[in-house]
């Protein structure tokens, strides 16, 4: 009887558990043995989800978990939480393994056939004065989350005036934001950027920082942070930039993410601009007939530019690991790479993007024409409708849709995925003003808003080819 295969799994997430449970639906615990390897303490969870558990819209940790421990377990995979791999050995295919009994030596190799690596991405937190400070935290794992609302019940139980700052105001700093104002705190937003959300171009971050007004959040744009102050207990009492210090009694970091591919570095695989892993469309690392990655900690292909680039969104991540399981599994399947989209919202605003911003077709290299719109969620005559602004970015002379950035209230966000499709199909923006979309008055005008940008932007390329 042939001797089952042993796939060994770094990171008990999106893609290392996607992975896993997809790679045991295609073969029995006799044919492949799984074995994941998680630092933590939770597998399977929702990290997007954790400024709305610190904000009270989830009740509970436990909501924002898909699959327990035991969950994995009963499903014939070999999870081990509180373990940590410190060495990678691609050439003796091995990793050295440090669990909770291991009382801190070098721990034990671990052979495998197969190797996913998922390690996810690390929140960027500079070298400051402070930064380490107790009352600063981060938001990416559930232990960061718990953490903090610990830290919130704290403030709250001795009466302070509840003060926070924000550092950073990307998608986690805007959603925490809302989620500490919602809690009764003062909250400032303190960014390096000339307006909030570098998602967004600054014409469309400055109706997100009007909108963050709105709910009195003071939001300092072009503000570097220089240091975090502490009082006299050690704890932090004040975040200092160049210019001006904000009063605090916790500070969140919302500065973004870059991949965790230290172990990888060090074991020679090879990576790209920004750190992370690069694979094939299996998600095979490259160079690497045994090695598997996905998630948070890799690069894939930017389908609008041809650029290899990273995104880290779970959505991503889920679909990588089905991937990585299909072929391990013995199966064939492919990541054919992304759009870059994305929806936030801060209070009833919602933000959306696809595809580019002026700033990436530039780096790419593209010539384009860009537009803006304002529209309707509904038609204008049907009550509750509300403002929306499309901006689109269409390629000089051909019209290929580039990107499609949209900002307004109920109904705006979600919209942004007709263009997500027509910039998967590599359609020009007159092929989209003929889409076949739904109309009623309750859900949109008789011209949907994203075919009104992009006759628009027809107009705009067929003037810009005609000089």
């Amino acid at each position: 009887m042939a001797t089952a295969q042993r796939m060994v799994v770094i990171g008990g997430n999106a893609a290392g558990m996607s992975a896993a449970s997809q790679a045991r639906r295609l073969k029995r615990p006799g044919e492949l043995e799984i074995i994941a390897l998680e630092r933590g303490g939770y597998t399977s969870y929702s990290a997007c989800g954790i400024p709305y558990w610190v904000g009270g819209d989830v009740t509970a940790a436990d909501d924002l978990i898909a699959r327990t421990p035991e969950e994995h377990r009963e499903r014939g995979i070999d999870l081990r939480l509180h373990t940590e791999v410190t060495e990678l050995d691609p050439d003796g295919c091995r990793v050295r393994v440090l669990g909770d009994g291991d009382g801190g030596g070098p721990g034990k190799w671990l052979g495998y056939d197969h190797l996913v690596i998922a390690t996810g991405a690390r929140p960027l937190r500079p070298g400051l004065p402070g930064i380490e400070a107790p009352g600063v935290h981060g938001v990416q794992t559930m232990d960061d989350g718990r953490s903090l609302l610990e830290t919130l019940e704290e403030t709250e139980s001795a009466r302070t005036r509840r003060r926070a700052v924000v550092v950073g105001a990307g998608y986690i700093g805007v959603e925490m934001a809302e989620a500490l104002v919602r809690r009764g705190y003062r909250v400032t937003v303190l960014d390096r950027a000339e307006e909030p959300m570098t998602t967004l171009d600054p014409d469309m971050g400055r109706l997100v920082r009007e909108a963050m007004a709105g709910m009195g959040i003071e939001t300092v744009t072009e503000a570097a942070v220089t240091a975090v102050r502490t009082g006299a207990d050690g704890r932090v009492r004040a975040v200092a930039t160049e210019d001006a210090e904000y009063e605090a009694d916790l500070v969140v970091l919302g500065l973004g993410v870059r991949p965790e591919t230290g172990l990888a570095r060090e074991a020679g695989l090879p990576l790209g601009e920004s750190g992370g892993l690069l694979t094939d469309l299996a998600m095979r690392v490259r160079g690497r007939e045994n090695i598997w990655a996905g998630g948070d900690c890799v690069e894939v292909l930017d389908l609008v530019s041809g650029l290899d680039r990273h995104i880290a969104l779970g959505t991503h991540a889920n679909k990588h690991g089905q991937v990585i399981g299909t072929n391990i599994g013995g199966g064939y399947a492919t990541f054919p790479g992304v759009v870059g989209t994305a929806v936030s919202k801060v209070c009833d605003l919602e933000i959306a993007r696809t595809g580019l911003l002026e700033s990436q077709a530039r780096a790419a290299g593209l010539r384009f024409v860009t537009v803006t719109i304002e529209s309707t969620s509904r038609a204008g005559y049907y009550p509750g409708a509300a403002p929306m602004r499309v901006k689109m970015l269409a390629e000089h002379r051909t019209g290929r849709l580039l990107g499609v950035q949209i900002v307004g209230r109920e109904g705006a966000g979600k919209r942004v995925d007709v263009a997500a499709v027509a910039l998967s199909a590599s359609m020009t923006v007159e092929q989209m003003t003929f889409l076949d979309l739904g109309y009623a008055p309750p859900f949109s005008p008789l011209w949907d808003p994203v075919l009104v940008a992009a006759r628009k932007a027809t107009a705009a390329v067929r003037r810009a080819g005609a000089h």
